[in-house]
């Protein structure tokens, strides 16, 4: 953790790397100039309900012209006793825990440069229970070891972590001492369109609500394999990160996580953790303190059109498989890399993300059916699920993620200079390349090991100077490609030119 004047921002690894100046930023910050870095979703959420019981009926607010409520108090005052502010503190007792003697001493007279003070931050939460346990974001917790909570009442209480999931950039806490008004997640999603609530603790500021709209649904801003944010416009800042989005019945629709900004302060773009994916996500850390996920042992891409028109397929529906990780599921089942996976029991694979969320969503061990593509033929394949593990994550991240990029219009020859690569592997190195080439567009880069090329394996240049001319001959503009680099393995299609 790191001590900045003003309250800094922590830029969140994003897709917007094309505007420099803009960034995606977690939305938690710290009064005492503490920030937190730290990772980053069916959306399911529900009414206000206090231990007095407040009622379940979904509140009616007052219209205005075209529909829109002409207040939001009702709705706000049922909510916010639910709102906590969630305080973060970064070291213990430091007197307790310094060596005994002259050199303990100096350090109690005059601290360290390591372990001057104790550093604080400030995040939002929220009940979700009666009984005390609150739903915050890691990042929010992560590098503390002292946690307390302020309630809408001003009563301060310490808090305990229950559990954290990186990936989802979600935890549980929880206080003791009463019955806890608390809030459900929302049973349907939202709709573009529809208002949200953001109730938070932005710039230490507790207690504090701001309305928008649902701008988009299923935004991947680059935090991880399982992104389906909401983006909303209702004002979110340093301190909202853990607070919630509620629609009008007063559900959890989101959780505020970050926001994108040239300045650093709020421009009508954040994001929330969907209530989909945060329900199930809060509930395992409820009941284990942790997350199982499914775990299949592929890397999957997405199809972008020019790889979809390579392989002869009319769209891009499903997940390309560009790994197959040994003696995993997904080897058992009989996958192999250029297999396209369109289902998962009965939930359809639109991309890769979609992939990662609903395999991570299987109970392991259950039996699950695949569905998917090879050679245009439709086929399926049952097999039991592993349970993830961190290696396991690290195998399964999306493949290439640089490489399969629709990448610029240009179909002109270019040099491409290729050997036979000096692994056991197969394949052949690249050995130069035109940077200005559609290959280098999509992404090639010197020294990447080409495996396969229109579908058929490479053991040296010979057989890549005949698949090129092949492709010529039936007439295709595009070459499908296999390509090895330190990313790991993925497909890129490659415009070729007539020879």
């Amino acid at each position: 953790m790191e001590d900045r004047t003003p309250p800094p921002l922590v830029e969140r690894p994003s897709a917007f790397g094309m505007l420099p100046k803009n960034r995606i930023l977690l939305a938690a910050a710290g009064a005492g100039a503490l920030v937190l870095a730290g990772g980053v979703g069916g959306v399911m959420g529900a009414t206000l309900t206090r231990s007095q019981a407040v009622g379940s009926a979904a509140i009616s607010l007052p219209g205005a012209a075209g529909g829109a409520p002409s207040s939001f108090a009702d709705v706000a005052e049922r909510v916010k006793p639910a709102v906590v502010s969630v305080h973060v503190r970064e070291g213990g007792d430091l007197q307790a825990s310094l060596p005994d003697g002259p050199l303990g001493e100096f350090f109690r007279r005059f601290g360290t440069p390591e372990r001057q003070q104790p550093r604080e931050s400030a995040g939002s939460g929220f009940f979700i229970s009666e009984d005390g346990y609150i739903v915050t974001n890691n990042h929010v917790v992560q590098n503390g070891n002292q946690l307390s909570v302020t309630l809408d009442d001003g009563r301060t209480l310490d808090a305990r972590l229950i559990g954290v999931d990186e990936r989802t950039d979600l935890a549980v806490i929880k206080v003791e001492g009463g019955q806890f008004p608390y809030v459900r997640f929302a049973e349907h999603e939202p709709r573009i369109g529809d208002w949200v609530l953001a109730v938070g603790n932005p710039f230490g500021l507790g207690g504090t609500v701001t309305s928008g709209i649902v701008s988009a649904r299923g935004r991947d801003i680059g935090a991880g394999p399982y992104d389906d944010f909401l983006q909303i416009d209702a004002p979110v800042n340093q301190g909202n990160s853990g607070g919630p989005a509620f629609n009008l019945a007063g559900e959890v629709v989101g959780v505020n996580t970050a926001i994108y900004s040239p300045s650093g302060g709020n421009v009508g773009i954040a994001f929330a953790i969907s209530a989909a994916t945060a329900q199930p996500i809060v509930d395992s850390l409820r009941r284990n303190g942790t997350v199982t996920r499914g775990y299949l042992g592929v890397a999957a891409q997405p199809l972008n059109d020019d790889i979809a028109r390579s392989m002869g397929l009319r769209n891009t529906h499903g997940a390309l498989v560009a790994e197959v990780t040994d003696n995993s599921p997904a080897a058992r089942a009989g996958l192999q890399p250029g297999d396209i996976i369109t289902k998962i029991n009965d939930r359809e694979i639109n991309d890769a993300r979609a992939l990662a969320r609903v395999v991570g969503s299987v109970e392991p061990g259950a039996e699950t059916e695949i569905t998917y593509v090879r050679d245009g033929r439709t086929r399926t394949a049952r097999v039991a699920l592993a349970s993830l593990t961190n290696d396991q994550a690290q195998q399964s991240r999306q493949a290439a993620s640089g490489k399969p990029g629709a990448g610029g219009s240009q179909t002109a020859n270019e040099t491409l200079g290729v050997a036979t690569a000096p692994s056991s592997g197969g394949g052949v190195v690249v050995t130069g390349i035109d940077p200005n080439g559609p290959a280098a567009e999509r992404g090639i880069e010197q020294g990447d090991i080409i495996l396969e090329a229109g579908g058929r394996a490479i053991a040296n240049p010979q057989d890549l100077a005949s698949a090129v001319d092949g492709a010529r001959r039936d007439g295709r503009g595009v070459l499908l490609l296999r390509v090895q680099s330190g990313q790991g393995a993925g497909y890129v299609a490659v415009p070729i030119g007539r020879g």
